[in-house]
C-alpha cells in the first residue's frame, strides 16, 4: 500500500504480528459475565457472537493484573484457575474466523476495596466518591509488582490463546492515574513532571513487550484527556505518545477519554442515564446518585467520529498505527477513519444493539447502526452487558454462577 492509498476497511489486515480479516475490532466493554474470577459459557457466548458478526478482532474486558486491582468482584484476573476457561473463549472465537484480545490492566483508585478485600491504590491518597471510601498512595514496591503483575497476564494471555493485549493506560486507572497532575500528587520519581508521570506507564509497557517478545500484538488504550479541569490533556497525551513510539514497546495505539474516577461520561457522550444507574446501585450510593448524579454523570452531545479531532492530532504526531475509537457506527465513519490515516476502527454501542452489524455492512455499505446512544447499555453490566432496547431481561442465563454455568 502506497502512502496515498486508503485501506478498504473490510480487507484482510496485519497489526504487529498479528493477521486480522479486517480492520474492525469490537471495542472493551466490561461484560458482567465473569462470575467468582472464572469464565462462564455467557461471556464465551457474548464473545463468539461478535466473532460470528464479522468482527476482525473481539476484547475480552477487563482482566485485571492483581486481585486488588478489579473493579468487580466477579471481575477475572490471571489465576491458574481462570486459564482453561479463558483457553475455551479463545478457542471459540477463533473457530469464527476472528481475533481475540486480552485488555489488561489494573483498577487503582477505580478499583472496588469491598469486594476485593483490599485498599484500592492511587498515585497519591484519593477518596472515591462512587466506593465511599479512600484509596490508598501505592509504595514502590507496589509499582514493581504491579509491573512485573502486568508482564505475568502478558505471558499468561499468550499461553491462553489470545492473539493480542490490549494494555489499558486510560480513564484514570492505575496507570491513567499517574499520567493525571489531578490525581498524582507524588513527588518522588514517579510525580511532578510529565516525566515522570509517564514513568510507570512506560515501564508497564516495556515490561509487557519483552513478555510477549512478539509472539501476540501490544497495543496501548491512553487517554487523550481526562476531561476534568487540571487533569491530563492533549498537550501532555502527545508527548507520551511519541516516547511510547521511541521506545518501541507498542504495535498500535487505542486513544480514549474520560475519568471513570472523575467524569465517566465524558468518554460516551449522548444521554446520561441517571435513573437506571440509581435503580441497580445499593444505599447509601443509590440517595448519592439521585442527589448529585447529575455532577457525576453529565450528559454531552454525541456526534459519530466524535474523538476523531483530537485522534488526528496524535495521528499527525506518531507514526505507530493506530485505532480510531468513538462514534464509529457505520461504514461512512469506518471510511473517514481510513481517510484521516488510521488503520483500525473500533466499536462498541453500535455492536451491543447489533452484533451482526459488520457482516450486514459488509453486504450493503449503506446499512445504518440502530444505536440510538441512550447509554442504557452502560448499567447493564451488573447484570450482563447488554442493549436494552433488545433484551429487557439479563444476558445471564440460568446457569450463571452455578457449576453448569462454568467453562473450563
Amino acid at each position: 500500500m502506497t502512502p496515498t492509498e486508503t485501506p478498504d476497511v473490510l480487507a484482510p489486515a496485519r497489526l504487529g504480528p498479528l493477521k486480522l480479516r479486517n480492520r474492525v475490532i469490537k471495542a472493551a466493554t466490561y461484560e458482567g459475565l465473569s462470575h467468582k474470577s472464572l469464565v462462564t459459557q455467557d461471556l464465551v457466548d457474548f464473545h463468539v457472537a461478535y466473532a460470528r458478526g464479522g468482527v476482525g478482532m473481539t476484547t475480552v474486558a477487563y482482566l485485571a493484573v492483581a486481585k486488588e486491582g478489579r473493579t468487580d468482584r466477579h471481575q477475572i484476573h490471571w489465576t491458574d484457575a481462570a486459564m482453561p476457561g479463558l483457553r475455551v473463549l479463545t478457542d471459540a472465537v477463533h473457530a469464527e474466523g476472528a481475533a481475540v484480545s486480552a485488555q489488561i490492566g489494573h483498577g487503582g483508585p477505580v478499583a472496588n476495596p469491598k469486594g476485593n478485600g483490599a485498599p484500592a491504590l492511587s498515585p497519591s491518597r484519593h477518596f472515591h466518591a462512587t466506593t465511599i471510601s479512600w484509596a490508598q498512595e501505592a509504595s514502590i514496591d507496589d509499582l514493581r509488582r504491579i509491573t512485573e503483575a502486568h508482564a505475568e497476564a502478558a505471558r499468561r494471555a499468550v499461553d491462553a490463546g489470545f492473539d493480542a493485549v490490549e494494555v489499558h493506560l486510560g480513564h484514570n486507572y492505575l496507570a491513567s492515574s499517574f499520567l493525571s497532575p489531578k490525581v498524582n500528587h507524588r513527588t518522588d520519581r514517579y510525580g511532578g513532571s510529565l516525566e515522570n508521570r509517564a514513568r510507570f506507564a512506560r515501564e508497564i509497557m516495556r515490561a509487557v513487550h519483552d513478555a510477549v517478545g512478539g509472539r501476540i500484538a501490544v497495543i496501548a488504550k491512553m487517554n487523550m484527556d481526562d476531561g476534568v479541569p487540571g487533569g491530563f490533556w492533549l498537550d501532555e497525551a502527545i508527548p507520551v505518545t511519541q516516547w511510547l513510539e521511541k521506545d518501541g514497546t507498542v504495535d498500535a495505539l487505542e486513544m480514549t477519554a474520560g475519568s471513570s474516577l472523575l467524569n465517566p461520561m465524558y468518554l460516551f457522550k449522548g444521554d446520561a442515564p441517571l435513573d437506571d444507574f440509581s435503580a441497580i446501585m445499593p444505599q447509601p450510593i443509590k440517595l448519592g446518585v439521585k442527589l448529585v448524579g447529575k455532577r457525576f454523570l453529565r450528559s454531552y452531545p454525541y456526534r459519530d467520529a466524535y474523538l476523531l479531532e483530537d485522534a488526528r492530532q496524535i495521528r499527525a504526531a506518531v507514526k505507530l498505527p493506530m485505532i480510531l475509537l468513538g462514534g464509529i457506527t457505520d461504514k461512512p465513519a469506518m471510511d473517514l477513519a481510513m481517510r484521516e490515516g488510521f488503520e483500525y476502527v473500533a466499536m462498541a454501542r453500535s455492536l451491543l444493539r447489533e452484533p451482526d452489524l459488520v457482516n450486514r455492512i459488509s453486504k450493503d455499505a449503506t446499512t445504518p447502526s440502530l444505536c440510538i446512544h441512550c447509554n442504557k447499555c452502560m448499567p447493564t453490566n451488573f447484570t450482563g452487558t447488554r442493549c436494552v432496547l433488545v433484551d429487557l431481561g439479563t444476558t445471564r442465563r440460568e446457569t450463571w454462577g452455578k457449576p453448569a454455568g462454568y467453562v473450563a
